[in-house]
């Protein structure tokens, strides 16, 4: 579904990306680890095609990310979603979604959308200016289940969340991981990476140096090699 091939991001001399070799499949979240600087948000801002490669190809379902017809399938959430406070959940729902889709969406649908991502029914029609951070971010998700996306890039979505919040969250990213979706986030929460992540690769530097599944790790395991081979790179 998502796949990048030799994909290189050069800022002068400055590799931000170096050759990254890397596939997500179907049903799978994969959970880039690293430090910042490491390429993370780079490599998601390559496949929204917000910054052009220098060489190598970034592809959606073989697509190109440059082609419009790949824009479709995939949704973008990053660490704070913004919509606009002075409208209603389902309001912001509905400007977005008909952006994303070209057309409008019942009220009751979008409504049943909202609470599929997690929101309180009550919450819906209420301005988003009183809405929390992972509130906002519930929005985010209704936004892409009406667009239909088939692959998610999220971008530090647990930072600044509480437990509950988080927790919340990893619930919903197992819904859509059951529904086919193939999920690319990036995270500095080994916690989370473990609790809902198949794949974790830990990167450095511009590079993917490791990659391996979570479920031949526990979460003391999985903290031994990220320090590890973050370590390893740093005497380079």
């Amino acid at each position: 579904m998502l796949e990048a091939r030799s994909l290189t991001k050069l800022y002068g001399a400055h590799k931000a990306l170096d050759q990254l070799e890397l596939t997500v499949e179907e049903g799978e979240v994969f959970c880039l680890l690293g430090a910042n600087g490491a390429g993370k948000t780079t490599t998601i801002n390559l496949f929204l095609d917000f910054l052009q490669p220098s060489s190598g190809q970034a592809l959606i379902q073989g697509k190109s990310v440059q082609e419009p017809a790949s824009k479709h399938l995939l949704a973008y959430i990053p660490e704070t979603v913004m919509l606009y406070a002075s409208l209603t959940g389902i309001e912001n729902l509905d400007y977005f979604s008909r952006l994303a889709i070209g057309r409008k969406n019942r009220k009751e649908d979008l409504k049943d959308l909202l609470i599929r991502a997690g929101l309180p029914a009550e919450a819906a029609t209420k301005p988003v200016s009183n809405y929390s951070k992972g509130m906002r971010q519930k929005v985010g998700i209704a936004i892409a289940m009406a667009k239909g996306a088939r692959a998610l890039l999220l971008d530090e979505p647990t930072s600044g969340l509480d437990p509950q919040a988080a927790n919340e969250f990893a619930t919903l990213m197992e819904a859509q991981r059951a529904l086919g979706t193939a999920i690319l986030m990036t995270t500095h929460d080994l916690f989370l990476a473990k609790q809902i992540g198949t794949r974790v690769g830990i990167m450095s530097q511009g590079r993917l140096l490791s990659c391996f599944a979570t479920a031949g790790v526990d979460h003391v395991e999985l903290e031994r090699v990220y320090l590890d081979t973050i370590g390893s790179r740093m005497k380079l």
